[in-house]
């Protein structure tokens, strides 16, 4: 390697720095954060399902009678508080993540440039070494008429210094582009948590603006509100209302699971015709191996006259290739069905039927609070098909069990109410809630967080009403759950 080479390798060092410089100095215009894209995928993915609960929810509403409920009148508003806390309690989680994602990219930063740095001092010390060995080309070297083992040992050591050279400028070159790219990272995360900030103020506005609305609401209402708490009959409706719901969530959550069968079936089919195709072609390609070791063996026991060369063969034998199949004329795959759409196994239980019925009598009270009623106690008219556990409002409403939610909205008479699929039949209801913390189609953990107490509906005290149903109907969850 000549001098001249060693300036170019020193200028390209400087232009790689400079390039970084440059790139760091560019003020780029801001582009869309990868958590906006992700958010906008979700709400895409989820508009199926929503519009099918959404047609759910007109359906049971067409069944009912057209007088309205003073109940109704608040059902914008405390919707909204639920939407509200909802966003605002996952707005704290993505910025807890966002947080500990730039404190990581930080550290990698700084990890970053002091492995640039020693790489620079390493690259300028073979540098030196180069130099130092002198700045002769190979062609003067070998035309020096020096000794010859003093040349050997020299042009080793330019490929060596040359080389190593390389390898730290390709390093380099890779560790400057990771640099770049941890910034970036760096920024879009600050980027993402600037428009969680601006959705948190956005979000807490509209909550205070929306509890303020609803409590004027209940003042005006309060005289209606009790009044239609005592009429015969509302209960009742309540009830059919309930079972109604139920009974549709059913059916869909059934035809889902068949989808979701349906398509494993489909997806284990065309696996095993892959896996089928596969050991056919490796069968066949073996075969042919085989034979052609045999023809080959043939070929050389046979006895050939001396001093008379072999006959050329009258074709070129295939290169046999052990890694890679020969190409054989094979059936055309069948074009595969459609993949189901997600809105169509959205709600496909996510507990294995038995999960639910082997946690009988462990599972813990879906909240802290006092058992106000119990199931089939009398309730005017009618009896309570659940239990109502007084608690604080606000106060964390928590899955008893791990599930799918299947439901999560206002429905007159429950409040915010949020249901939880368990597997084999088995539903958990949560009705009254100040807000519901999950959406339709999202997987639980038992004791995960779902929803905040609350009196939601038109109830008078804050609580929570829970129902167990298997099958549609209700039952008394007193030897299941531990209250």
């Amino acid at each position: 390697m000549s001098f001249v080479t060693v300036k170019a390798n020193v200028r390209t060092i400087a232009l790689l720095t400079l390039a970084l410089l440059a790139c760091n100095a560019s003020g780029a215009p801001a582009k869309p954060t990868e958590r906006s894209k992700q958010k906008a995928a979700l709400e895409a993915s989820r508009a199926g399902i929503v519009q099918k609960l959404q047609a759910l929810k007109k359906d049971i509403s067409k069944t009912e009678s057209e007088k309205e409920s003073a109940a109704d009148t608040l059902a914008a508003s405390e919707e909204a508080i639920s939407d509200a806390n909802r966003a605002l309690r996952d707005l704290a989680g993505e910025q807890e993540d966002t947080n500990s994602k730039i404190r990581e990219l930080d550290a990698a930063g700084v990890k970053l440039a002091a492995t640039i740095d020693a790489q620079k001092k390493q690259l300028a010390k073979l540098l030196r070494q180069h130099y130092v060995a002198g700045n002769e080309d190979r062609i003067k070297l070998l035309l020096s008429g020096d000794n010859p083992n003093r040349i050997n040992r020299d042009l080793q050591l330019m490929a060596y210094l040359s080389q190593a050279q390389a390898k730290l400028l390709d390093s380099l070159r890779g560790n400057l582009a990771a640099v770049e790219t941890n910034k970036e990272a760096a920024q879009n995360a600050r980027d993402e948590l600037v428009e969680i900030a601006e959705e948190q103020q956005q979000k807490k506005a509209e909550l205070e603006k929306e509890k303020g609305r609803r409590a004027e609401l209940l003042r005006s209402l309060s005289t209606q509100l009790t009044a239609q708490r005592k009429e015969v009959g509302n209960l009742q409706r309540d009830e059919q209302r309930m079972s109604a719901l139920v009974d549709n969530l059913s059916r869909l959550i059934k035809q889902q699971a068949e989808a979701a069968a349906a398509e494993q079936r489909r997806q284990a089919a065309l696996a095993a015709a892959r896996a089928k195709a596969a050991e056919q072609a490796r069968m066949l390609a073996e075969a042919r191996r085989k034979a052609e070791r045999e023809r080959l063996a043939r070929e050389a026991a046979k006895p050939r006259p001396q001093g008379k060369p072999a006959d050329k063969p009258l074709f070129k034998p295939d290169p046999i290739d052990n890694d890679e199949p020969p190409k054989v004329a094979q059936k055309p795959e069948p074009k595969p069905e459609p993949a189901v759409k997600p809105a169509d196994v959205a709600l496909a239980p996510a507990a294995p039927d038995g999960a639910f019925a082997s946690l009988k009598g462990q599972m813990r009270s879906p909240v802290a609070g006092k058992l106000a009623a119990r199931f089939g106690a009398k309730r005017g008219e009618a009896t309570w098909k659940g239990v109502f556990i007084q608690a604080a409002e606000g106060a964390d409403v928590h899955a008893v069990a791990g599930g799918r939610v299947v439901w999560a909205n206002w429905m007159r008479g429950f409040g915010n109410l949020i249901i939880v699929d368990h597997g084999g039949q088995y539903l958990s209801i949560y009705g009254n809630n100040q807000s519901l913390l999950k959406q339709a189609g999202q997987v639980v953990k038992a004791g995960e967080t779902i929803a905040s107490a609350g009196n939601t509906g038109g109830r008078e005290e804050s609580g929570l009403y829970f129902e167990l149903r298997h099958l549609g109907q209700a039952f008394d969850p007193s030897s299941w759950i531990k209250f």
